[in-house]
């Protein structure tokens, strides 16, 4: 079979015996709220290896998908933790359609936080998650069932939203990644609402690779979601090689648990060894604003979109805490939920001024592990504390990358979150990947225009730094067809000159293709100084790529270095 660009090389139909046949072994009943029949997930299994066996591309053919029950699948009961609510929706969402036509595989639903409302996984009529690891301990919500199913090795993929930390907080738990993307990349299509203005599509996986492929394929506007937005002209598409990052004071952080606070500390050094550089800073105005999603009006969002349920509905239907805080924002005021969108501007412009000259922010991304006794005897105080440093990232539209960081002393999962403004997914993955210990991630974003570039753009020379302030992706060596000639110019910095000669009057030139954004490469032209010039530049490979050339006048006064094959064999041969 083919093995899609994660490399999988099993089939699709040997994953689904594999999955049923970890679910038998670990137990986990309270992970699913609708597990599909195993003969079912075959016969869809089946249905991939015919298309590969046709020649059909299927990036991730095979994998298996644990879909939070708030998002529909076509023919499956969405219940978003509640029974009485329950639905059978005949079409699928938008982002879960994606994965499928990309031959992914729905095993089936998962449990939640009723209502996608919480960060513990307890409050479920289908009852608590328990964690992977340690069952005394809770998973994480609201999308506990999903994150779980993938820490336990049933699933491949779990899909969950994330409106105040629901897609990071049980990937900390876990000690698996989560992608909550900038809001509205991933279509919200066919997922019942918390927070409508801030819900998040999320997506969890083991590693960074497979996760960014899924949220890659899942992302892209849909007009079925009307906040579904298309990415900028100048998104960013990489990090810096060396990121400036920064990280809390440490009076930001008295509400993480000992054991958390050291982790977090050999987390932050492990990234200066990356070479990234750390700055510490005070994020009060963040982990402020961050109050405003349940403490204020905003909250009124949870109850325009299931409170007349709630309102309606039996008590047994019900988690009590959720109903609680759900009925309790009804009584919010129209002049309060417009001083509140009011702060929320003030917060966003504060915190774009706090972020200025980082490339990203790295937080922990939950305070503790508490047992699941524990939440039962103090279900709000515990839950309020862990989204301490989730709760903000939505309502100041912010993307966050959730990884694991150091564990404990005791060996336990810590998770941190690489933090970036709207758009930067790209740069908090590629921060993120320097954790995992990962030396490159696929792309989110796809990208609109290549550039070659032959001397004082390579990497490591004295322009280079201008890819990288408009965010350039490194996307391989390259070699030009003997077509060209190498000249050095008389410039500040030096640079070479390649001009096309003719085939066979000149030689292969060694260089450097980036991936970049449109407006990126409009930057480039704009500013293009004399003599230079942009030009289609022919490669070996047969491919034309736009690349930097020189003007022919220029050229011929100047030091022809072709024999040396490359601006940097050139510069080695000079000392």
């Amino acid at each position: 079979m083919s093995a899609g660009i994660l490399g999988n090389t099993t089939s699709p139909t040997a994953r689904v015996a594999a999955a049923y046949h970890r679910i038998a072994e670990v137990d986990r009943p309270e992970v699913w709220i609708t597990l599909r029949p195993e003969h079912e997930v075959t016969a869809d299994a089946a249905a991939v290896q015919q298309r590969l066996a046709a020649g059909v591309e299927l990036p991730l053919a095979g994998l298996l998908v644990a879909v939070k029950d708030n998002v529909d699948v076509a023919g499956l009961p969405t219940t978003a933790g509640c029974p009485e609510f329950a639905y059978t929706p005949e079409v699928t969402a938008c982002a879960i359609e994606r994965l499928i036509s990309a031959g992914a595989v729905v095993l089936g639903k998962t449990n939640l936080d009723q209502f996608a409302t919480g960060l513990v996984g307890t409050r479920s009529l289908y009852g608590p998650v328990r964690n992977a690891i340690d069952p005394e301990l809770v998973s994480g919500g609201s999308s506990s069932g999903s994150a779980v199913a993938v820490a336990l090795g049933i699933a491949d993929i779990g899909i969950g939203t994330d409106t105040a930390g629901s897609g990071r907080v049980p990937a900390a738990l876990q000690g698996i990644v989560g992608i909550k993307a900038t809001l509205g990349v991933i279509p919200v299509h066919g997922v019942v609402p918390a927070c409508a203005d801030f819900d998040a599509l999320t997506v969890f996986a083991v590693d960074l690779e497979r996760a960014v492929a899924a949220a890659a394929i899942m992302a892209g506007p849909d007009p079925r979601d009307p906040r579904s937005r298309t990415r900028p002209a100048d998104v960013l598409l990489a990090a810096p090689r060396q990121p400036k990052v920064a990280v809390p004071r440490a009076d930001n952080l008295t509400t993480l648990s000992a054991p958390y606070r050291e982790a977090f500390a050999r987390t932050v050094a492990g990234l200066v060894d990356s070479g990234a550089t750390v700055t510490e800073i005070d994020i009060s105005v963040l982990l402020d604003a961050a109050l405003l999603l349940y403490d204020g009006a905003i909250v009124a969002e949870r109850f325009a979109a299931v409170g007349a349920f709630v309102s309606s509905a039996s008590a047994e239907a019900l988690d009590p805490t959720v109903a609680g805080i759900i009925r309790a924002a009804e009584h919010t005021t129209g002049p309060g939920f417009a001083a509140d969108l009011d702060a929320l501007v003030t917060a966003r412009a504060a915190a774009k001024t706090l972020l200025d000259g980082y490339d990203g922010v790295l937080l922990p991304t939950t305070t503790e592990h508490p047992t699941i006794a524990a939440v039962q005897a103090d279900p709000l105080t515990i839950n309020r504390r862990m989204g301490t440093f989730t709760n903000f990232c939505n309502l100041l539209d912010m993307a966050a990358v959730a990884v694991p960081g150091s564990p404990t002393a005791q060996g336990s999962p810590f998770g941190v979150m690489v933090v970036v403004p709207a758009f930067a997914d790209q740069v908090a993955i590629d921060i993120a990947a320097r954790l995992a210990g990962t030396d490159s991630t696929p792309a989110l974003f796809g990208h609109d225009a290549e550039l070659a570039v032959f001397g004082a753009h390579l990497r490591g020379q004295p322009l280079f730094w201008q890819l990288e302030q408009i965010g350039a992706r490194f996307a391989g060596e390259i070699r030009t067809t003997d077509a060209y000639r190498l000249t050095a110019l008389d410039t500040t910095p030096p640079k070479p000159g390649l001009v096309r000669y003719g085939p066979g009057k000149g030689a292969p030139i060694v260089g450097e293709l980036f991936q970049l954004s449109a407006a990126g490469l409009g930057s480039f032209l704009a500013a293009l100084p004399a003599p230079m010039a942009l030009a289609g530049i022919e490669l070996e490979d047969g491919r034309t790529v736009v690349g930097f050339a020189c003007t022919y006048d220029a050229a011929v006064t100047a030091t022809d270095i072709t024999e040396f094959g490359g601006w940097k064999k050139y510069l080695e041969q000079l000392g």
